[in-house]
C-alpha cells in the first residue's frame, strides 16, 4: 500500500510557519525634548519693524503709496540711511524687487534713485530662463528654488519685496489651505538666507469697521503666516500718510510713523513720486487708522447688512462689475453671500447677462451711484396669536412701509415655521409660498438667479 501524498507540501517548502520579527516604520512622528532647543532672539532688519527670516504684510487702500514706501525702506537699506522712526540701518545689504503690476523702466527704478537707492544692491526679477535659453514669466509661487539659487549667487538679500503678494498664490486666494500651501516655500526661503520677505495687499472694500489685520484682503492666512502685518492710510484732506503696526508675534503691536508722497523730477526729465519720513506717533492701529480715515462711532458700530451696502455702492460706482468678481471680493471684506444679496435690493443693483463668457454683472441704476441710502427702522407690526413668531418689533426698509417676513429662530427652510403666511413673503416671489402659487398659474415672476448663486449651491 502506498504511504499518501500531500499534494501542498511543494508550496510550503522554504515557509516557516514561525513569526518573524517586525520592521520598525520608516516614518515616526519625532518629539522633541523642550530642554535640548536653544532659544533665540529676533533678527531685525528694521528694529521692532522688518523681522528678518520672517514674512511681513504691509495692505492699505488703494492710492496709500504702498509700494513707493517699500521702495524708500529698500533705499535705506541699500544705502545706510535713516528708517521711518529715526533710527539709522547698521548695515547696507541687497534687495531683490519683484513686482508683477509696476514697469522696472518706467517706475521702479525712477522711484528708486528719486529715494537715493544703491542701484548696484537692488535686483528685480524679470523672469527665468528655461533650458533652451528662453525668458519666462517668474512665478513665485513654484519658483523660490530658482530664486534661493539666485540669492547664492548674488551673496544674499536683507529685503524681498512681493508686490502683490496674491502673485505667489497658487490657486484661490480666499481658501486658506490654497494660501498656506502657496506662501509656505516663500516662508521657508527667508528663513533660511535670513531676508524680510515684504508682501504687499490691498484691504478688503468695505472693511473699516474691521479690525486693521483683518482688513488684509483674502483668506486669513495671509495674516496668520505673517510674523508681522502693518498697515498703511491716507489722511483725509491732508498729504500726510501713516504707517502703523497692525500685528506682531515678536514686539509691540501698536505705534506707528507718518510719511508723505511728492512728486520730484530726476535727471533726464523723468518725473516720478518718492517717500519722505515724517513723525512717530502713538496708538494702536484701529485708533490711527480711525484717525486717518476719520471714522466715526457709527461706521466703528455698522451692522454686517450697512457695511454690504456700503460695500456694494462703492464696487459698483464706476459701472458694472461682474458677479464672480463681487462675491470673491465680498468673502475677502468678510461678508456672508446671503447678507450681500440682500444689500443688492436694497441699493436697488440690478443683475444683467452680459454674454456667455462674460457672464452676469451688476450694476446700479443710472443715478444709483450717489443715492440716498436706505436706512433701517424699527416699526412695530402684528400683535394677532398666530402671528407671534413674526415678532412685536419687524426691520423694514425706511421707503417701504409694507410689513416684512421675518421667521421664527431657528431658520430652517424646509420647515413649516420658516415659511410666511399666505399672502406675504420675504420677496416679490413670496418665499416657500411663491412656488405653490407659481405651479397654479400665479402672476409671479421668476427669480433672479446669477452664476454666483449657482456657486453657492
Amino acid at each position: 500500500m502506498k504511504a499518501p501524498v500531500d499534494r501542498f507540501s511543494k508550496e510550503w517548502e522554504g515557509v516557516s510557519v514561525l513569526p518573524t520579527a517586525q520592521k520598525p516604520p520608516a516614518w515616526r512622528a519625532n518629539l522633541v525634548s523642550a530642554a535640548t532647543i536653544t532659544p533665540k532672539a529676533a533678527q531685525w532688519l528694521w528694529p521692532q519693524w522688518l523681522p528678518r527670516g520672517m514674512l511681513t504684510i504691509l495692505a492699505g487702500a488703494g492710492g496709500d503709496g504702498k509700494t513707493t514706501l517699500t521702495l524708500g525702506l529698500i533705499a535705506t537699506m541699500t544705502s545706510g540711511g535713516r528708517w521711518p522712526d529715526g533710527t539709522y540701518c547698521s548695515e547696507k545689504q541687497n534687495a531683490v524687487i519683484f513686482s508683477s503690476e509696476d514697469s522696472a523702466e518706467h517706475t521702479i527704478i525712477p522711484r528708486l534713485i528719486a529715494s537715493g537707492a544703491d542701484l548696484n544692491r537692488v535686483f528685480v526679477m524679470q523672469g527665468r530662463i528655461n533650458e533652451q535659453g528662453e525668458l519666462e514669466p517668474f512665478d513665485p509661487s513654484r519658483d523660490c528654488d530658482l530664486l534661493a539659487r539666485e540669492l547664492d549667487r548674488i551673496g544674499g538679500a536683507g529685503l524681498i519685496m512681493i508686490d502683490p503678494i496674491v502673485s505667489a498664490v497658487s490657486g484661490d486666494m480666499h481658501r486658506a489651505n490654497d494660501v498656506r500651501r502657496s506662501l509656505q516655500p516663500l516662508v521657508n526661503l527667508a528663513e533660511q538666507h535670513g531676508a524680510a520677505v515684504v508682501g504687499i495687499s490691498h484691504f478688503s472694500k468695505g472693511s473699516q469697521a474691521s479690525s486693521p489685520a483683518d482688513r488684509v484682503l483674502g483668506s486669513q492666512a495671509f495674516t496668520a503666516l505673517a510674523r508681522m502685518v502693518l498697515v498703511s492710510a491716507k489722511r483725509e484732506g491732508e498729504e500726510d500718510r501713516v504707517l502703523a503696526r497692525a500685528k506682531s508675534n515678536i514686539s509691540a503691536d501698536d505705534g506707528g510713523c507718518t510719511y508723505t508722497i511728492r512728486p520730484i523730477t530726476i535727471d533726464g526729465g523723468i518725473d516720478t513720486v518718492v517717500a519722505t519720513w515724517g513723525d512717530v506717533i502713538d496708538g494702536s492701529a484701529r485708533e490711527i487708522l480711525a484717525e486717518a480715515e476719520q471714522l466715526t462711532s457709527d461706521d466703528e458700530h455698522k451692522t454686517e447688512f450697512e457695511e454690504a451696502c456700503d460695500f456694494l455702492r462703492d464696487m459698483l460706482r464706476d459701472g458694472p462689475v461682474p458677479t464672480k468678481q463681487i462675491k470673491a471680493d465680498a468673502s475677502g471684506a468678510g461678508l456672508s453671500w446671503a447678507t450681500v444679496r440682500r444689500a443688492q435690493k436694497a441699493v436697488g443693483a440690478a443683475a444683467k447677462k452680459a454674454g456667455v463668457k462674460e457672464g452676469w454683472l451688476w450694476q446700479l441704476p443710472a443715478e444709483g451711484a450717489h443715492h440716498s441710502p436706505k436706512v433701517l427702522k424699527e416699526t412695530p407690526r402684528c400683535s394677532l396669536p398666530e402671528r407671534e413668531h413674526l415678532g412685536e418689533m419687524m426691520s423694514t426698509l425706511g421707503k417701504n412701509e409694507q410689513p416684512a417676513f421675518v421667521p421664527k429662530s431657528p431658520f430652517v427652510p424646509s420647515e413649516s415655521h420658516s415659511c410666511p403666511l399666505p399672502g406675504e413673503g420675504t420677496n416679490e416671489e413670496k418665499g416657500h409660498e411663491w412656488q405653490k402659487g407659481h405651479e397654479s398659474g400665479s402672476a409671479n415672476t421668476a427669480p433672479e438667479f446669477d452664476d454666483a448663486d449657482s456657486e453657492a449651491l
